[in-house]
Formats: structure tokens, sequence, C-alpha cells
């Protein structure tokens, strides 16, 4: 049986709360996807195109912009 304020339509202002949280989270980390994407693009060019060199310039960017983040 559902309580009073949820029949009433009040319950949800903490679930709409935890929604709103997880949606800032995943544009966050979207953001940080798009970032090292960009960068790992910016190392492969630079270095000449080389094929087969992907995963090394992933985890290259991953460490640049994670170095360039203040300590939470």
């Amino acid at each position: 049986m559902k309580s009073k304020a949820v029949a009433a339509g009040m319950g949800d202002t903490k679930h709409e709360a935890v929604e709103s949280e997880k949606t800032q989270v995943q544009l966050a980390n979207a953001a940080g996807l798009e970032e090292i994407r960009l960068r790992a693009y910016e190392l492969h060019l630079e270095k000449g195109c080389a094929h087969g060199q992907d995963l090394e310039d992933w985890l290259q960017a991953e460490r640049e912009l994670a170095a360039k983040r203040p300590a939470v």
C-alpha cells in the first residue's frame, strides 16, 4: 500500500534528485570521454598517424588529462 505522500505525488522528489544526479554524472563522463578521444587523436596525428598505437594513445591521453585535473 502506498503512503499518502507517494499517492499525492510528493514521493518522487527524492527519486528525481537521484535521477538528475545520475544524468549529471553521465554528462560529465561523456564530456571526459570526448576530451580523451580528442587528445588521443591529437597524439595519433603527432606520431604521424602510425597505426596500431590506438590503445597507447588512449592511455596516454587519460594520464595527461588526469594529471591536469585537481585532486578531489
